[in-house]
Formats: structure tokens, sequence, C-alpha cells
């Protein structure tokens, strides 16, 4: 079993400070959390950038402030996201690459969002996956619904993302695949030999997978993208502090943490 990778999901698009006090909104607050983060545990930040009022935004100018700063501090695996916010133009998505992060998601798949929809037509897939290819940069397959494997195999077949691919199963978004251990199970055997993957889940159901990941052999994501409490009734104080309890966990069940420079060997990444 490989020492588990830890990234921390700092911000998302959907939480708000009014919900969340304790959300890192601006460059700086990225930066501090990914520190901290780095301090407690994780080996890798995923990142989405907001602007100066919350909202979420994909300037590149912010990502490259962001991205600039958590390399000067820290030796993180840096991931941005191409999800951006629901409703955002194809460009406005790809906004984070020009900032050179290590690795960016890339969803297979349209998938419900609640009241919304998160589409991801099959040209535009292929296109931002030409375009990390293009630029380098490793893709983080997102897996919100079952057949989204299917169309990341295809992807596969074509050329267009790495043999050796990185899923993250994303489980527990309204509209998409639940957050359960019966559902993670089926998702894990689905995916080909020789991948790595990591398991998210929003809300309650972030720290029973989070939990089960570790025990699985699987890797960890966690922070306040995914879930802003605690645990019932508690705001979580940080992201750090969720990193913190995964950490915790771990250990308790022997399994080693991966530094940065360990992640980059199993996720087959260049260094920076």
């Amino acid at each position: 079993m490989d020492p588990l990778i830890i990234t921390a999901a700092l911000t998302g698009a959907e939480a708000t400070r009014e919900q969340q006090p304790n959300l890192p909104v601006t460059p700086e607050d990225l930066i501090e959390a990914a520190v901290a983060c780095r301090e407690a545990g994780a080996a890798m930040v995923h990142l989405h950038v907001r602007a100066e009022d919350g909202t979420p935004s994909s300037d590149p100018k912010l990502f490259r402030r962001a991205v600039a700063g958590i390399r000067e501090r820290t030796d993180l695996i840096v991931q941005v996201s191409t999800g951006g916010a629901v409703g955002m133009s194809e460009n406005e998505r790809l906004g984070g690459l020009a900032a050179g992060p290590d690795m960016a998601s890339l969803t297979p798949g349209s998938v419900n969002f609640g009241s919304d929809v998160f589409l991801n037509p099959p040209d535009l897939v292929r296109r931002f996956a030409a375009r990390m290819q293009d630029l380098g940069i490793k893709p983080e397959i997102e897996i919100f619904d079952h057949g989204m494997i299917p169309i990341a195999l295809s992807l596969q077949a074509e050329g267009l993302v790495p043999s050796q691919a990185h899923f993250d199963l994303v489980l527990g978004v309204p509209g998409g695949a639940p957050a359960d251990f019966e559902t993670a199970m089926l998702l894990m055997r689905q995916l080909p030999a020789g991948s790595t993957y990591s398991i998210a889940a929003v809300g309650r159901g972030q720290l029973p997978l989070n939990t089960f990941a570790i025990l699985a052999g699987a890797h960890v994501r966690t922070g306040l993208e995914d879930n802003i409490y605690y645990s019932r009734g508690r705001k979580a104080a940080s992201n750090a502090e969720l990193v913190a309890r995964i950490a915790r966990i771990a250990g308790e069940l022997e399994r080693p943490l991966a530094t940065p420079a360990q992640a980059r060997d199993i996720l087959h990444l260049a260094g920076h």
C-alpha cells in the first residue's frame, strides 16, 4: 500500500463566508491555508480562486498569485480546478492553466449539480485534455458518476490522458453518485489497472469515505470545498484542522503519509 496522499481542497466555488467564516478567499488566504495544510500533513492542494467580494473567479492573475505564493513557501503539489463554477465559459474555466500548475482537474462528463447542471460535453472535454497535454499538466480525472469512467477510458484510448491516470472519486454531490461504501467499491473496481485515485465526499459523507479510502489503499481529498463542518453542529476552524484529522486517523491505522516528493513519484509527476 502506497503512503497516503492527502489533498486539501481549500475553497471551491459554492460555500460562502457567511456559511463558513474561515473560508479562504484571497490569494493570500489560500497561500496561508496551503502552508498550514502542508504542516498538518497534506501533499497536494486543489485550488479555486475567488474575487475580492468572495464570488467565484477564474482570473489567471489570481491563480498566478496563489500558485506562486504556495510554491515560494511550500513544496506542495499544486492542482487547479478547470470546473470553476457552474455557468462559467470555457475560456474562464481554463484560467488556472496559465499559472503552470502540476495538475488540473478534468471532468469527463456532465452531471446535475443540485438545481444546476455542470456541463462537460465531449468536444469540450477533449479540448481541455488536449490543452493540458500541450502544457505538460497532468489531469486529475474527476468522477462524479458511474458513466464518467468509460468516457475517461475512451480518452485514454485516444491518447488524450495518460495511461497512468489519476482519478478523484467525488461522491455525494446531489445529482451524482451517492457517498456510500458500496458506490465507492463499485467505482474502484471499474478503474483501469495502474491508476491512482483519491476519494472525496461532500458534507457528512466526507469523514467516513475519507476513512474508507485510507483502509482501501486509496488516497484522500478533504477540505472546506467539500465540507464546511468538523462535526455535527461545529464548523471547521480551518482546512488544516480537517487535514490534521485525516493525518491522525492514518497514523492510528498505521498508514504513513506521503510527502510531496513521494506523492510526485506515486503520481508520476515531474518536479518543479
